[in-house]
């Protein structure tokens, strides 16, 4: 029978909500694949889970629905990701799907994910309340048959006793203990066993032969009760899974903080200047939005009135304000701190730089690490062997005392549950993926952490990684020969509008340079192409073709060198094959770039600079920077060469980027950082991403990972120790059904203990600077 909805769910009579293509814009992602067809892609919180078996089940029951082309499920996350074919099925299928199985689902957004944790948090503490209470009640009534000798307790007081406890049980058996059953029968009924299976089959004979000897005492059971051990067992495993879900929750507030940010609505402008307020999910690149002081900005946008001071602690960890002058970009999610602005949409809804990162988060919890799914392998096979030598040790107890089996059996069942183990490596992880995302840095793919360990090599791209984001623009030359109908005023404007089609760091800096220059955004662009590591081309109203980039892309006879730029960066303007001006532009290195370079160093990395800049403006910046090798000119073919001529060498690289061109490489390497301004294809390529732009980060990182790959070996040999120590107790009687309960759930908070020791926040390490403001 299916829970009644409640907060997290998704009432029968409001599914078809889930259906609007609207709505879905707020936890769906659609693309079309290789063969033309859409593809959706969705986040949903699932609830109802208790252990890692459940996953298996629900991505049975979704796959099952035609048109899911794939369905990811994570027990420690607590969410899904659905991949299906809207032309083919519909979100709320997929949904049935899942309460069939004897689950729920939502939409996996702030809010519903909030009132989802606090029912769950609720109904845990209920329950370990109600086990707690009267196992301290039935433990009372037990006390006098443990201390009283002799006939100093009559059998008709010590009979009603064993009746008092048998009443106080029911509810620990009905309410308390609910999970365990519910879970079991759920494995079962998909015939698959998981670790809920030996823990009701535990519980159950327990009660089944304690309720015999208590009604009938001189059957088959014997007269002996264990009540009391009964509800400790439960009370003891209740609180383990209490800290393992505060753990869960802990992480999953990162997602919440995130979005909470996001405002409702929006104050829309017409052209009028009249202001209207609608549902963000209504605005459109283009919009003009009217943002007062203290609001959130709902969309990637420009300014285009006013100027004022953004909070971007959200993205960056930082909460000292930025300045954000007239033209200068803000990001959704960042609140508006100074003066009431207004501010040109750029980016809406899933497109924005916010919901990327929320989404990196969402795809990372709802992945299996490595580690879980090779635990999962063998998962099944010990739960079989575990079975096994519970009813082999009955089989030998009936034989020597007849009056023993059945508590031998119950306490090998009890003692060999492996939550512990199931809990060694995703604690872990999810507890150094929340410490890093509220410094700043998210990981799209937790085996990330375990990658960055083994990694021997990191390549740095240079201009935007190395180099601060924003580049200064200095000024123009007119190159002889080169056609200039307009005077060098218009060429900057002509050259900007082209140039805001571009999230590459020149680009930029060059459209922000022009934002003051009347009719800037007037010329209307045709047939726009960004080529990675050569430029833009477009054609103008006329039909001429313009481009804006490498010397050698705009005018193929020009040899870069005659128009060099003093070692600083450039970019040169043209059309028809003819350059007519070159922009200047000056690049700083970030804050942190020289001390990041040699922390990095210090802990073995080589260090290599991949730029596709001149060689000899790339030599400049590596002789600043102090890495160990440098290879400038390089084209994103030339990079993605030498990220696998290393890896043939069977070195184990990392490299960290932020460009379309860097994209290729970013998705060969072990692992790879994406700086979090970059553009959209070099984030989605990554294993995580830097929104901090602090470089300094990826030592934290790199000494994080280390830290949690110790504490996963740690983890695993306490689960494996403690099973080697105690299976063979159990087996020979030296360890009661109360004591097995109490070392299993003391084992599985040990491993939830050590794990949350990562979580704390990350400093930065003693050879790096203070952070950057």
């Amino acid at each position: 029978m299916l829970p009644p909805p409640g907060p997290g769910t998704v009432a029968s009579d409001a599914l078809e909500v889930l259906d609007d293509p609207v709505e879905q814009r707020r936890f769906t992602r659609f693309h079309t694949d290789a063969a033309g067809q859409a593809v959706a892609d969705s986040a949903l919180r699932i609830s109802g889970m208790h252990c890692a078996a459940c996953a298996g089940l629900i991505e049975q029951a979704v796959q099952r629905v035609g048109g899911v082309l794939e369905a990811t499920v994570s027990a420690s996350g607590e969410r899904a990701r659905v991949r299906w074919l809207p032309g083919r099925t519909r979100l709320t299928d997929i949904v049935q799907a899942i309460r069939a199985a004897g689950y729920d689902a939502a939409p996996d957004t702030a809010l519903d994910a909030r009132e989802a944790r606090k029912l769950e948090h609720r109904q845990a503490v209920w329950r370990l309340f109600v086990a707690a209470f009267c196992g301290m009640q039935v433990m009372m009534m037990a006390t006098p048959s443990y201390v009283a000798t002799g006939n100093e307790l009559a059998p008709d007081l010590r009979q009603l006793l064993n009746w008092g406890s048998w009443l106080l049980s029911l509810p620990v058996m009905v309410f308390a203990a609910g999970p365990f059953f519910t879970g079991a029968w759920r494995g079962l009924r998909q015939r698959r066993i998981g670790m809920d299976v030996p823990v009701a089959l535990g519980v159950l004979v327990t009660f089944v032969a304690s309720t015999g000897a208590t009604f009938d005492p001189d059957g088959i059971f014997g007269h002996e009760v264990y009540f009391d051990s009964l509800t400790m067992f439960v009370s003891f495993l209740l609180a383990g899974r209490l800290l393992e879900t505060r753990a869960r929750h802990r992480v999953a507030q990162v997602l919440e903080t995130a979005l909470d940010g996001m405002p409702e609505t929006a104050l829309r402008l017409d052209a009028q200047g009249q202001s209207e307020r609608v549902s963000v999910q209504r605005l459109v690149p283009g919009d003009r939005v009217r943002v007062p002081v203290g609001q959130a900005f709902p969309a990637d946008a420009l300014l285009t009135e006013g100027s004022t001071r953004a909070d971007e602690s959200l993205l960056t960890g930082e909460s000292v304000p930025v300045a954000k002058p007239l033209g200068a970009a803000v990001v959704a999610g960042s609140i508006n701190l100074g003066a009431p602005v207004v501010v040109q949409v750029q980016r809406v809804g899933s497109d924005t730089r916010l919901e990327g990162i929320v989404a990196l988060m969402r795809d990372a919890m709802s992945q299996r690490p490595s580690l879980t799914r090779a635990a999962d392998r063998w998962a099944a096979p010990f739960l079989w062997v575990v079975l096994l030598l519970a009813a082999g040790a009955a089989a030998v107890w009936s034989v020597i005392d007849p009056s023993r089996a059945v508590w031998v059996a119950v306490s090998v069942l009890i003692v060999t549950c492996p939550c512990a183990l199931s809990l060694a490596a995703p604690s872990a992880l999810l507890s150094a993926t929340s410490a890093l995302a509220r410094r700043g840095l998210l990981l799209q793919r937790l085996d990330a952490l375990e990658s960055f360990t083994r990694i021997q090599r990191i390549y740095f791209d240079k201009t935007g990684t190395v180099t601060d984001e924003h580049l200064q623009y200095t000024g123009l030359q007119r190159l002889a020969g080169g056609v200039d109908p307009a005077g060098d005023a218009q060429a900057l404007a002509m050259a900007a509008s082209l140039a805001g089609w571009s999230q590459h760091p020149l680009s930029q800096a060059l459209a922000a340079a022009a934002a003051p220059v009347a009719g800037t955004d007037a010329h209307v662009w045709q047939d726009v192409q960004e080529r990675p590591g050569q430029g833009l081309q477009a054609r103008d109203a006329a039909g001429r073709l313009w481009r804006l980039g490498r010397a050698g892309f705009v005018a193929p006879g020009l040899a870069a060198e005659a128009a060099d730029a003093g070692g600083r960066a450039a970019v040169w303007w043209g059309a028809d094959g003819q350059a007519s001006h070159c922009f200047e532009f000056d690049e700083t290195l970030r804050p942190d770039a020289r001390a990041t370079v040699a922390a990095l160093r210090q802990r073995g990395l080589q260090v290599v600079l991949l730029s596709g800049d001149r060689p000899d403006r790339a030599a400049r910046m590596g002789q600043r920077l102090a890495v160990d090798q440098v290879i400038g000119g390089a084209t994103p073919e030339s990079k993605l060469a030498e990220v696998a001529t290393a890896q043939a060498q069977g070195l184990r690289v990392a490299m960290v980027g932020d460009g379309i061109n860097d994209a290729p490489v970013l998705a060969r390497a072990d692992a790879s950082f994406a700086m979090g301004q970059g553009a959209l294809v070099s984030r989605a390529q990554a294993d995580a991403v830097v929104a901090s732009s602090r470089l300094g980060d990826l030592v934290l990182a790199h000494d994080l990972a280390g830290r949690t790959m110790a504490v996963v070996r740690q983890n695993m040999l306490w689960a494996a120790s403690y099973n080697a120590v105690c299976i063979p107790l159990a087996l020979v009687g030296w360890l009661p059904p109360w004591a097995a309960g109490l070392g299993m759930a003391t084992s599985s908070l040990l491993v939830i203990g050590n794990s949350l020791r990562l979580a704390r926040p990350l400093q930065p390490a003693g050879d790096m600077p203070p952070t950057p403001a």
